[in-house]
């Protein structure tokens, strides 16, 4: 059982547990009023009685975080995840709250954490420079998000007897309308676009919907656009891999689950790696259908690259890569980046992030195809539709091959009306030979005598047919 002893100024909650060496030890709590000891008191009686009482500790929340990535994080999280999340603890968790105590932590202190958040300012990086003054809400939801996952396997591991980040009132996020260019302000992008790299680049975001990591890890052996694939409208690509950048640290923890391949550093001393690996999600694993113009955008390149790799012979490192440095090597996404800021200011055109480029794609399609939000989602490759406005059950393929032939004829073919020809290949004909077409000349010769305004005009075709034919 529990006591209250009164002391100067509080009131102390003194009880005895059995801790997990087995030993019984004495603990006291100190409440500031009399009614909060009583109900502290009740409290442990209760959980004493219903079995369901857990042991003080004294892990802070830095050291069970240590536990958290190690025993659930190395087995959950991919390398992009695993080296956000460790930032996240690294930058906002540790420095704040991190010396707390994990049972110390309860929904006021959640409260207090949050609005502490709000008036921290974002760490910046080598490769990230903070755009606001204070943390973001959508990076104080991120960070939330975290602790609810990681204050769940407390409860499950026995270390508190409820989650304190569940029904947490997170400050309202209003998301901004982002800013895209339209099909007019794309097609005088591409117009002027002299690198060859990011024409590339900005053809797939626009036209199939990628995102600059499946771009830049997209491979020739996903890419089919021969003559019979374009002809029956059937050229596509396939993406199952994307390219980014990861730690060293992450590739050793994570091991190389989900990792394609990890290229050799230009310079050894370096703690990131260039890698290929597995989408995120498994939606994101998709087959991209392509419209004509962009398929023939393709081949050409393909024979130029190829033709850059016959002449630096050796020194051109093929990884089979479309978007590629001019020796093979991968392109990461700050050149894009940089190329595409190049271009847009020596073009004029309104600021928005080479990302635009692929909600520009998703606002296009979803005009083209009348609001087919299935047809859609199953071309930008989210989770679930409902990112992009509400929840729909299956793709249907067919639709989103439409997608391309109308993405052909309202952007491409336009634009440029000279296109090459390329019939499907000829069907053959079958035993039976079609059916004449019988000529009821009575009943045209008196249609005839009833209006001569239809035989003058008959006439007169007649007498302006070219002879022979």
């Amino acid at each position: 059982m529990a006591s209250i002893i009164k002391r100067k100024k509080n009131y102390s909650i003194v009880y005895t547990y059995v801790d997990e060496n087995g030993e019984t030890k004495q603990k006291w709590e100190t409440r500031s009023s009399y009614q909060d000891a009583l109900k502290r008191k009740a409290e442990v009686e209760n959980q004493k009685t219903t079995r369901s009482f857990l042991p003080p500790s004294n892990q802070s929340i830095s050291e069970f975080l240590l536990d958290f990535v190690s025993l659930y994080g190395e087995k959950r999280w991919g390398v992009s995840m695993y080296d956000s999340q460790n930032s996240l603890i690294a930058n906002y968790i540790n420095p704040i709250i991190g010396d707390l105590k994990v049972q110390d932590i309860t929904p006021r202190v959640v409260d207090k954490y949050i609005q502490t958040l709000q008036k921290t300012p974002p760490v910046a990086t080598k490769t990230h420079r903070p755009k606001s003054e204070y943390m973001s809400n959508q990076n104080i939801e991120k960070i939330i998000k975290l602790l609810r996952c990681a204050f769940k396997q407390a409860v499950r591991w026995e270390l508190v007897p409820k989650n304190p980040f569940d029904n947490v009132v997170l400050p309202k996020t209003e998301y901004k309308k982002r800013d895209i260019w339209t099909a007019e302000i794309i097609r005088k992008a591409l117009d002027s676009c002299t690198e060859s790299k990011l024409y590339i680049a900005m053809n797939l975001a626009f036209a199939c919907s990628m995102r600059i990591g499946e771009i830049l890890g997209l491979t020739w052996s996903n890419v089919h656009i021969e003559d019979e694939d374009i002809a029956t409208d059937d050229a596509y690509v396939y993406i199952d891999k994307e390219l980014v950048r990861a730690s060293k640290r992450a590739i050793e923890m994570i091991g190389k689950r989900d990792i394609y391949h990890i290229f050799p550093p230009l310079f050894a001393n370096t703690s990131t790696r260039v890698i290929l690996k597995k989408p995120k999600t498994n939606s994101s694993i998709r087959k991209v259908w392509l419209p004509k113009t962009v398929a023939y955008i393709l081949r050409e390149w393909r024979e130029s690259q190829n033709e850059l790799k016959e002449l630096l012979g050796d020194e051109y490192q093929d990884y089979d890569l479309v978007v590629a440095m001019p020796n093979g090597r991968p392109c990461e996404e700050r050149i894009i980046a940089g190329e595409f800021q190049k271009l847009r200011e020596s073009a004029g055109l309104p600021k928005v992030v080479f990302h635009s480029l692929r909600h520009s794609s998703t606002t296009y399609k979803l005009k083209l195809n009348h609001g087919d939000l299935k047809a859609t989602q199953g071309d930008t490759g989210h989770a679930q539709v409902d990112m992009i406005t509400q929840v729909y059950a299956h793709i249907l393929d067919e639709d989103r091959k439409v997608n391309a032939q109308k993405f052909e004829d309202a952007f491409y073919a336009s634009a440029n009306p000279d296109l090459r020809t390329v019939r499907p290949p000829a069907k053959t004909r079958g035993p039976k030979e079609p059916e004449s077409v019988s000529l009821d000349l009575e009943a045209l010769v008196e249609q005839l005598r009833k209006s001569p305004e239809l035989a003058n005009t008959l006439a007169a075709l007649l007498a302006s047919a070219p002879s022979g034919k």
